[in-house]
Parts: C-alpha cells; structure tokens; sequence
C-alpha cells in the first residue's frame, strides 16, 4: 500500500483516510530480513492517516500477525504471535524533523511516496525479542551441554569461573596492590 504525500494533503485535509486492510509481507520480511524472519501470516492492518495542520502526515495503525522466527538458543522454528500499534510521521522538509520529540518517530519522504508496506515491514522487524525461546527451551530446567562445552547465560555468576585463574595471568592478580604500595611510600 503506498500513499501519495500530495493526495493526501489534498483529498484528506479535512477528513482522515481510513483503511482496514490485509498486507501479504511474507515475501518482502523473507527477502529482507532472510536470518530474522523464517515465515509470516498475512498481516492485518487498520488505523488513519490524517493531515497535520503544519502538512505533515500522522499514520496511526493497529498491526497484528504472526511470524516464525528462529530460536536464539537453538535457531529452531518459533511461532511469534505480534499484535501492536505503530505511530509514525512523515514529512517533506528536513527543517519540519524538528518540530517533533526525539522519541517520536519522524520519517523523510522522498519523491512524494509513503511506502505503507515498508514501514508495517519495518516495525514488524522492531517486535522480534532478542531472546526468543521454543517451548521445549521454556520448559527446560537445564541449559544445553556436551562435552568440553556449555550454554551459559551472561550475568549468571558461575562459581567454576571465578575460582579458576588463568595461570598466564596469575602475577598480575597482585600488579595494581605492588603498583599502591610503591606510591604510599
């Protein structure tokens, strides 16, 4: 779905455009983003665009979709259910960004086009987790461990780490202690 800046600021000036419709994104998030996103149902898209009075464009959208995406721990398949809201403005001038927060979502239109799919693409992408887990890795009480190896989580103190120093290393455990007592003297 793509939107025309001028269209909009013509046609809808007065009254928001208002759109229910279903995207098939599965081609385009597989195409772009082949590591992230393994699958996707058709996304369901509903909100406005509405013309600000400064002649900004504010789109607003309900998404809602799921994608299969790959395990962080064993890059298996996860069905990841997105439901969300997405808020974003579109401008024509570089000057017109700062009329907005920093946190708003402030985006520069070029060749007069809004690109609807890219923007629902994009933010699809932002739902991904940095960990997301299947239901057998959920259940798990232990991490997974062969020989010679294991999957530690970081910030997790591991109490065979911390006993065990690096005999490379082991003169410069006490470096920083002889280096204080040289300066108190």
């Amino acid at each position: 779905m793509k939107l025309s800046l001028t269209e909009l600021r013509k046609n809808y000036r007065h009254e928001s455009l208002k759109f229910d419709t279903t995207l098939d994104l599965k081609t385009s998030l597989m195409e772009r983003y082949p590591d992230e996103v393994l699958d996707a149902t058709p996304v369901k898209v509903s909100g406005m665009a509405s013309v600000e009075s400064s002649g900004d464009i504010l789109i607003y959208a309900h998404v809602s979709a799921t994608l299969t995406v790959p395990s962080s721990r064993s890059l298996d398949p996860v069905s990841l259910p997105t439901d969300f809201d997405m808020i974003e403005f579109y401008v024509d001038s570089h000057e017109a960004v700062d009329r907005y927060e920093k946190t708003d979502v402030v985006l520069y239109v070029e060749d007069d086009e809004i690109d609807v799919d890219k923007a629902v693409a994009d933010n699809l992408l932002l739902q991904i987790p940095m960990q997301i887990l299947t239901p057998a890795e959920q259940s798990a009480k232990s991490l997974p461990e062969g020989k010679s190896w294991s999957v530690t989580i970081e910030g997790q103190d591991d109490a065979s780490d911390a006993q065990t120093v690096d005999p490379r290393l082991a003169k410069l455990q006490n470096f920083f202690q002889d280096d204080a007592s040289k300066k108190k003297d």
